[in-house]
């Protein structure tokens, strides 16, 4: 027997799942709300739907249509918000570009979204100038300035400068109703081999991501809870995974959203002092630059909730977090996931502070709409048994459907239609996910599996060290070896013999493995990192074999 479709009324309004709609709440709540960029603009949420009226139409002059890709190259800003929400509502394709890749790469990922379009913020003119006679699509630039720099001062051809541009065009755009299913956004992931691929996302998928993690996030009882009256700053570049999705979120509630431009620990710290910044996200590295900075002794850090991800949060930072009163917490994704599949809630009573640091650092649960499964090379479940480890195997609507131009690549992605993390984690029967490493970056040792992000977690403990990084390196005997690299605080030491001492106590409480204990340690002055932050294990593996 057939299914029955609904019928639907010929004058029903048949609701597509567009960006615009992420607007009419705080359309009709939130118009006197702020948006704060650094200390050099603010502005009201009324002025903010006015200027994507005016983004729109000053980008329709110059002749950008349904279909057509804006490239961003900018610091997280109030522009790039705009552009979050104005490019995507005309029809057009929002290019996010990430800045910290070197020129070559940069022109790539240009070129191979079939960029139309370039909107550049001043400081990354001498990049452009390096690349502009190679872009094979792009017809005009849109110079964006903080200081008044003008477009004499460069010798790229520019349409206008931003905010000339939005000061001469209408405020009245009419946004229309288009398939849900067309692309919105563009950007490329940022894996340490090859050439970057570039993941993509529709209207649907972006408001279906938004209102997951808006749903996760409100549901907590207390802890990591996202509400009306937090303040919102992004310390996740807005050209990665759209900021994690937050700014969409943020955008969506009517909160105060605060915009920091380049990232710098005293100018962070001082904002979440000066505006009563209360929730925002980072990876590992950032927080580690706030906690050690010494402006940050003189800021009350203890309204703050903030979602660690991008790379493994260490147990070690996670405890000096909670000891100046943050509320941190683990949230996992990638970048072909939208990014956020998964949030780390404390639900239950914990015993001591070294309990509730384990217990904000594990993965976390499955937001809605997430179907995550840990599986065996044959695809098969293993135990939610809190031990038994798999591949984490994701579908969920927001997810990418295959990469840009690359169709091998996308079924590699899809295998068995479902996507491939590459991450090896364990399920408990609470349903709570653990990461255990990276496929490619996990141990084997003596006919065992070893864990470098639980090794690194171990390590992170010890009082001397401020960060570390651990891979394999090949062993004659063993197969593989751990090999530790350690940077330590400033003002303390230790040895060799220090560390591997402080992994055999965990050792013999049963915690990890005694092949775990790394023969090799080397203490370091700092850790290889990728554009985003992330510790380049592959940099470091290369760099110990050469």
């Amino acid at each position: 027997m057939p299914l029955n479709s609904i019928e639907v009324t010929p004058s029903a309004y048949t609701y597509p799942l567009l960006i615009k709609q992420l607007l009419h709440s705080a359309v009709a709540t939130a118009g006197e709300q702020e948006i704060v960029y650094r200390d050099h603009s603010r502005y009201t949420y009324r002025q903010f739907f006015e200027r994507l009226g005016r983004l729109a139409n000053a980008l329709s002059g110059l002749g950008v249509g349904p279909g057509d890709t804006v490239a961003v190259m900018d610091w997280d800003s109030h522009r790039y918000l705009e552009a979050f929400f104005a490019v995507p509502m005309m029809g057009g394709v929002l290019q996010t570009v990430n800045v910290r890749l070197s020129p070559e790469q940069i022109l790539y990922t240009l070129n191979h979204a079939k960029a139309d379009i370039v909107l550049v913020n001043a400081e990354f003119i001498p990049t452009l100038a390096i690349i502009k006679d190679q872009l094979e699509t792009v017809k005009q630039f849109v110079l964006i300035s903080d200081d008044g720099a003008t477009m004499s001062s460069f010798k790229v051809p520019y349409a206008g400068e931003y905010e000339a541009l939005l000061a001469a065009a209408s405020g009245h755009y009419d946004f229309p109703d288009f398939d849900e299913n067309t692309r919105a956004t563009t950007f490329y992931t940022t894996g340490t081999t090859g050439l970057p691929k570039g993941v993509y996302f529709s209207h649907r998928q972006l408001v279906l991501h938004t209102l997951g993690v808006a749903t996760a996030l409100g549901c907590a009882v207390g802890q990591g809870r996202l509400h009306r009256d937090d303040v919102y700053m992004p310390i996740t570049p807005m050209f990665h995974v759209h900021a994690w999705g937050m700014p969409y979120v943020a955008t969506l509630l009517g909160l105060k959203q605060v915009y920091p431009g380049r990232y710098a620990p005293d100018s962070l710290l001082g904002l979440i002092q000066r505006e009563g910044v209360t929730f925002s996200h980072c990876v590992p590295t950032i927080l580690h630059m706030l906690l050690t900075s010494k402006a940050s002794e003189g800021v009350d850090l203890s309204r703050c909730k903030m979602i660690i991800g991008g790379a493994a949060f260490p147990k070690g930072l996670a405890a000096v977090a909670l000891a100046r009163g943050m509320d941190v917490f683990t949230g996992y994704g990638m970048s072909e996931t939208c990014p956020i599949l998964t949030i780390a809630h404390v639900r239950d009573e914990l015993p001591d502070a070294d309990a509730e640091a384990a217990e904000r650092i594990r993965t976390g649960y499955s937001i809605p709409l997430v179907d995550l499964r840990t599986v065996d090379e044959e695809m098969l479940d293993v135990p939610h048994d809190g031990k038994a480890s798999g591949e984490i195997v994701v579908r969920a609507p927001w997810l990418t459907q295959g990469y840009l131009h690359n169709p091998t690549a996308s079924e590699d992605l899809w295998a068995g239609a479902y996507l491939h993390t590459g991450d090896i984690g364990v399920l408990d029967p609470r349903g709570m996910l653990t990461v255990t490493d990276r496929l490619k970056d996990v141990i084997k040792t003596g006919g065992e599996w070893v864990s470098s992000l639980e090794l690194e977690s171990i390590i992170s403990q010890h009082p001397a060290v401020n960060e570390v990084a651990v891979v394999g390196v090949k062993d004659d005997k063993w197969g593989e070896r751990p090999l530790a690299m350690i940077v330590l605080r400033e003002g303390q030491t230790a040895e060799a013999d220090d560390i591997r001492a402080h992994v055999q106590k965990f050792a013999e409480e049963g915690h990890i493995s005694k092949f775990a204990i790394p023969d090799q340690v080397r203490f370091v002055a700092s850790l290889a990192r990728t554009s985003v932050g992330k510790l380049n294990k592959k940099a470091m593996r290369e760099q110990l074999a050469g």
